[in-house]
């Protein structure tokens, strides 16, 4: 008799080959662009290269969502335990001819599947810099543990990004792999200003308000994303009254009960349109709290002189979102207008984080100036 293995790891390790591949094209890049330069120097670079790219991934994965591809492989990690949708072919078109709208087709298939090559080569190039800044740790101007936890952290957002198939979009962990991409971009955007090494003196109150503007982004992009993962964008017609009213009729507590399959509610039964209303309109409100934080900061941060980039690039980035998110409602979620207002959420968490980690580095280096005036005295 054969002996069968209870699990069959050549798929795995096919991708894990094709991702080591992939991620040799932009190490060469990084080589070749900074030849002739210390490995620290070729450490920044390949910090930066990973930062753009975990951008592109966010988006992309923003465009999987919406283009309905989550499930275009139907498995993971492969797909129909394949290294490429070419492999899978004879699956893909059974699926297909099944259902010609439905989750598995040829195009949802390379999406998906374009979606994981990236991700995964995010994941080996986060590891070589995890294993170089070991290596150069002594002459790191951020802690060496930092590229771990961000290791660690790719780790865990891979896990998201299996359940998210294995588990059919449930839309609690769908929402949380979003929010776990935007924290990997943070994470390496921490990096990333660490090696410019360009503080940024801001008052102790506007520094304040700036990590509130944070926490209300993040807040209103967890709305977001619960919008987008429970497929309520369209639930309320015009703006800015919804349906026509002011305040319809929602069930709140139906539409945030978190731990649910897609469209069904907590007792079982199928979500209400109450219930999607419900969604859409926290997101809207959310939009309001968020929105007057921001242009707040912003224009807080226009008056502040050695601050006044980040305050215009703040009031434009917040200027397009608004239309982006606008355009979604009035225009019926044209896909443009919905990847650039995930696009737009990306860019913003991105400014703050920058703009967080320079004033931080100011307050730290502040201190140490002083402590250095004293004992020079």
């Amino acid at each position: 008799m054969d002996a069968t293995p209870l699990v069959d790891f050549a798929p795995t390790l096919r991708l894990l080959g094709l991702a080591l591949v992939i991620a040799l094209l932009p190490l060469s890049w990084v080589w070749l662009r900074a030849r002739g330069a210390d490995r620290r120097a070729r450490l920044a670079a390949l910090t930066a290269l990973t930062l753009f790219l975990t951008f592109d991934l966010v988006v992309f994965g923003s465009f999987t969502r919406l283009t309905d591809s989550g499930l275009g492989c139907p498995d993971w990690p492969g797909c129909y335990g394949e290294a490429s949708p070419l492999g899978a072919k004879a699956d893909i078109h059974a699926a297909q001819s099944a259902l010609p709208d439905g989750p598995v087709t040829w195009k949802k298939a390379w999406i998906e599947m374009i979606h994981r090559y990236l991700a995964m080569t995010v994941g080996v190039l986060i590891l070589v810099m995890a294993v170089a800044s070991w290596l150069e740790r002594r002459r790191l101007p951020h802690s060496a543990v930092l590229p771990f936890v961000t290791l660690a952290w790719v780790i865990v957002q891979g896990l998201f990004g299996k359940y998210t198939v294995t588990l059919k979009l449930y839309p609690a962990i769908v929402t949380l792999h979003l929010l776990g991409g935007l924290a990997l971009l943070a994470l390496l955007a921490v990096q990333h200003e660490a090696f410019r090494a360009r503080p940024l003196a801001l008052p102790v109150a506007l520094r304040r308000g700036a990590l509130v503007a944070m926490a209300l982004l993040v807040a209103q992009i967890a709305l977001g994303g619960w919008v987008s993962t429970n497929y309520a964008v369209l639930a309320c017609a015009g703006f800015p009254t919804c349906n026509g009213q002011w305040w319809p009729e929602m069930h709140m507590a139906e539409g945030f009960t978190l731990l649910r399959e897609l469209g069904r509610a907590g007792h079982g039964g199928y979500l209400s349109f109450e219930a999607l209303v419900a969604i859409q309109m926290a997101h809207r409100l959310g939009a309001v709290a968020a929105t007057a934080a921001l242009a707040w900061l912003a224009w807080r941060l226009w008056r502040h002189a050695p601050a006044r980039r980040f305050g215009g690039g703040l009031a434009a980035l917040l200027a397009a979102q608004l239309a982006s998110g606008l355009s979604n409602v009035v225009l019926g979620w044209p896909l443009v207008a919905a990847i650039a207002h995930a696009a737009g959420a990306a860019a913003l968490v991105l400014v703050l984080t920058v703009l967080l980690a320079r004033s931080g580095r100011a307050s730290v280096a502040a201190p140490a100036a002083l402590r250095h005036d004293v004992a020079a005295a």
